[in-house]
C-alpha cells in the first residue's frame, strides 16, 4: 500500500498516531458521522455500529468483518481532532461537538446576549 492509500490517525486515550487505510477509514468516519446526533444523550457504541453497519461498502467490510475495530479507530481519533464529544454516562455516548452560537445556547444560556 502507498503513502497516499493511508492517513495518519490519532488516538485520544495514548496521544499516539497511526497510519491506515485511507478508503476504508473514510468510509467509516463518514458513515459515524452521518449516524451521530448533535444533540444529548447521544449514541452508545452499539447503537453507532447498528446504524453505520448497512451504509459500509460490502467489498470493504465483507460480512461486517472488523467494522468494530475501525469504529473504535474512528471514535479515537474524532475524539482527538474535538470533533466528538463523549458524554458523562454508562453507558458511554457519542454526539457531535457543537459549535457557534448553537453551542452557546445549549451549553449556558447566559453566554448569549438577550434583545434589551
Amino acid at each position: 500500500m502507498t503513502d497516499d492509500q493511508k492517513i495518519e490517525i490519532q488516538n485520544s486515550s495514548t496521544g499516539k498516531t497511526t497510519r491506515v487505510d485511507r478508503t476504508k477509514y473514510e468510509a467509516v468516519r463518514k458513515a459515524y458521522l452521518d449516524a451521530l446526533p448533535a444533540a444529548s444523550p447521544g449514541l452508545t457504541s452499539s447503537e453507532i455500529k447498528q446504524q453505520i453497519l448497512p451504509n459500509l461498502p460490502e467489498e470493504l467490510f465483507p460480512g461486517g468483518a472488523k467494522v468494530g475495530w475501525w469504529q473504535k479507530a474512528v471514535q479515537l481519533d474524532l475524539e482527538a481532532k474535538q470533533t466528538i464529544v463523549r458524554e458523562d454516562t454508562k453507558p458511554l455516548r457519542f454526539r457531535k461537538k457543537s459549535t457557534g452560537r448553537a453551542a452557546k445556547l445549549c451549553l449556558d444560556n447566559r453566554h448569549v446576549r438577550r434583545p434589551s
